[in-house]
């Protein structure tokens, strides 16, 4: 598994289908995560966003989603493994944030994580 593929594993491990934001299938039904891709090596923090998408009039399924990566990731983050390294994930700050959808029954929270590639490729 490469970095990428362990970002991929890390967001579909949420029983949401996760994609990478730039390859959204046209069928892709909501819920859903999307997030942004971005690697670097040691010593280099990387600033990770992602979307939990959802169709309701309420905030709640997006808002327990939130809850359950927040729980996982906990207070210090956790290390992701991939041939060669790992990724060592924590929240960013703002941790999370709702946002507004032309659609008046899409709800999004955005959240923002920081990874560090601990490795030298």
């Amino acid at each position: 598994m490469n970095k990428e593929q362990a970002l991929q594993a890390f967001y579909a491990s949420f029983d949401w289908p996760a994609y990478d934001e730039n390859t959204v299938p046209d069928d892709a039904e909501l819920p859903y995560i999307t997030y942004e891709v971005s690697t670097d090596n040691i010593g280099t923090a990387v600033f990770l966003s992602a979307s939990l998408w959802d169709r309701s009039t309420s905030w709640g399924t997006v808002t327990q989603k939130l809850q359950e990566i927040a729980a996982y990731l906990g207070n210090h983050g956790i290390t992701l493994p991939y041939e060669g390294g790992a990724i060592w994930m924590t929240r960013g700050s703002p941790f999370s944030q709702r946002l507004a959808d032309d659609d008046d029954m899409i709800r999004r929270i955005m959240i923002n994580l920081q990874a560090e590639f601990i490795s030298e490729i």
